[in-house]
């Protein structure tokens, strides 16, 4: 049995939940936010909770998507009620980020500014040099994170690069270092 499975999801004031036969939809102060169900896994509401099941529960790959279908839309209530974000730090001499509307345009050292376009539901905020990229849907934040990093990693001599806040870049030593020993 999915331990992550059978509980159940209590829906916060202010969220409604709609379930048919192929799709959920969640609505809250946020947006809205669908999501469509395998044809394996059951979901029902009763009151203010939602509870997910699946059609064999010994089952491994059933076991799975049990856990994960209550996760997903666990995270969708999150999504519409409170966001999700990520924050990414822009780090080197020269090095700059600047939101313009839907577009996210990076100075990172290449030889011209790199311009990214935010997808539907995504919005990114640049403050000094940290990029906070936000929305409801937390799949598309963490993507939208990825890609945006992905532009230039950072790099292990003097850490240049764009980095999540929280991350942590092994520094490696120079050549002169390497001598001076």
């Amino acid at each position: 049995m999915s331990r992550i499975g059978k509980q159940l999801i209590v829906i916060p004031a202010g969220i409604d939940v709609k379930i048919d036969d192929k799709r959920i939809t969640v609505k809250g102060p946020k947006g809205e936010l669908t999501q469509d169900i395998h044809r394996l896994v059951k979901i029902t509401q009763k009151d203010n909770q939602i509870s997910i099941s699946v059609k064999n529960q010994a089952e491994k790959r059933q076991k799975a998507l049990w856990g994960l279908f209550k996760r997903l839309v666990e995270n969708m209530i999150i999504g519409v009620k409170e966001g999700f974000s990520k924050k990414l730090e822009v780090n080197g001499v020269g090095y700059k980020a600047v939101a313009q509307g839907k577009k996210l345009v990076l100075n990172v050292g290449y030889s011209h500014p790199v311009e990214y376009d935010l997808s539907e539901g995504v919005e990114a905020g640049v403050e000094k040099n940290i990029i906070t990229i936000s929305g409801t849907d937390k799949q598309l934040v963490g993507q939208t994170a990825a890609e945006i990093r992905s532009i230039r990693k950072p790099e292990p001599y003097k850490g240049k690069g764009i980095k999540y806040i929280d991350e942590v870049i092994i520094r490696k030593t120079g050549k002169a270092a390497a001598k001076a020993e």
